[in-house]
């Protein structure tokens, strides 16, 4: 239960600051995905069977208010939870660079992921540049390492016992 409490208030919370950071970056034309990168880093620190749920609602949180193709956000969000679970004993994610390549890299792949998806099924293409691209994708990663940092506090904080 506790971790179920702990889920939904990082749930707001990254809510809320993908909603300022869109404000805020829209107006430059650039496009953040910071609800990718809490998914990500909420699989790297709890079981899959929290982590899958977290990732899909997520990336169905997005769904809603997109107007593009409903659904394509869930199905990119749980693929990159499945990538981050297979790559999980593999990498080593405890310092800031190693988490900057990784959330750069699945965020990267999410967007190419969903270009596609929007290719295949509505024969549309969303492409808009490669700055508001590239310009997205840093100003999301450079957020990773503080959300890593809070998310490991959250998850695997232990009291001092003196």
């Amino acid at each position: 239960m506790n971790t179920l409490l702990k889920l939904i208030g990082f749930f707001i919370a990254a809510t809320l600051i993908h909603w300022g950071l869109i404000s805020v970056s829209g107006s430059w034309g650039l496009s953040v995905n910071f609800m990718l990168v809490f998914a990500a880093v909420i699989c790297v620190f709890v079981k899959p069977e929290y982590g899958y749920p977290t990732a899909f609602l997520c990336g169905l949180f997005l769904d809603f208010f997109g107007v593009r193709l409903f659904g394509h956000q869930a199905l990119i969000f749980t693929l990159c939870a499945s990538i981050v679970y297979c790559l999980e004993n593999r990498l080593d994610l405890d310092s800031p660079v190693p988490q900057l390549i990784f959330i750069f890299l699945l965020e990267a792949a999410a967007a190419v992921g969903n270009l596609i998806l929007l290719k295949l099924f509505t024969g549309l293409s969303a492409w808009n540049g490669l700055l508001p691209f590239v310009g997205g994708l840093i100003l999301s990663t450079l957020a990773a390492p503080f959300v890593f940092w809070a998310v490991r506090r959250a998850f695997t904080y232990k009291a001092k016992t003196y």
